[in-house]
């Protein structure tokens, strides 16, 4: 055990896992952005083809865990464990998102770390032969985060020149002990960083310790 551990919080896996696929699904804002060349696929409609923001964001997620099932040429019977998280309570887009797949659960809340957390526990997971194939998730979705955490968008309310803009997008990674890379080496957990911000439009403040 303590020949993995470098330092307090990093982690060197023995067998490091490879990344055997991925993919990504964006909303309309991103389609705007610098990054838009980088997603598999991105929605004009910010329903996703259902009648709420939540189940819009539960599609999202399926839609990017099945777009990376099949660029594996791999069906959910095939996977040991989900991992997956997104910004609501109980984890309702990811829990009703992926029920119908069968896969055994793994409900993660992160906030902006889940992608990264749901990456690390899963490659600890294969590093230490519990698993074959593990899939990482995350989603989130502006609408439902504003209901969530802030004004609510029918409110019309006005935004702060501080706001930040939660994504709309959904992303996975399918993880395996086989595969030609790339590979997950090493594992690094974070610490809780609290600098006293309280001012809720101004998240990046609040997030920016964690980059240090």
């Amino acid at each position: 055990m303590q020949e993995k551990r470098i330092g307090q919080r990093t982690i060197a896996l023995k067998d490091p896992p490879s990344v055997l696929s991925f993919a990504n699904i964006g909303g309309k804002f991103e389609a705007q952005g610098p990054l838009s060349g980088y997603f598999d696929e991105l929605s004009q409609d910010s329903f996703f083809g259902e009648k709420t923001w939540e189940k819009a964001e539960s599609t999202m997620q399926k839609k990017a865990v099945q777009r990376a099932l099949d660029q594996a040429r791999l069906k959910p019977k095939d996977i040991d464990y989900i991992l997956a998280g997104d910004l609501l309570n109980q984890c309702i887009g990811s829990s009703f998102g992926l029920r119908e797949l069968g896969i055994p659960f793994y409900g993660l809340y992160g906030a902006c770390s889940t992608m990264g957390e749901s990456l690390s526990l899963a490659a600890m997971l294969i590093d230490g032969g519990f698993a074959q194939r593990a899939a990482a998730v995350t989603s989130s979705h502006f609408c439902t985060a504003e209901r969530q955490y802030r004004m609510p968008v029918p409110y019309g309310s006005q935004r702060t020149p501080t706001a930040q803009w939660t994504a709309t997008a959904a992303g996975c990674t399918v993880l395996g002990r086989e595969g030609p890379g790339p590979y997950i080496t090493h594992v690094t957990c974070g610490k809780i960083v609290d600098k006293g911000i309280t001012d809720p439009n101004n998240m990046g403040a609040a997030m920016a310790p964690a980059n240090v």
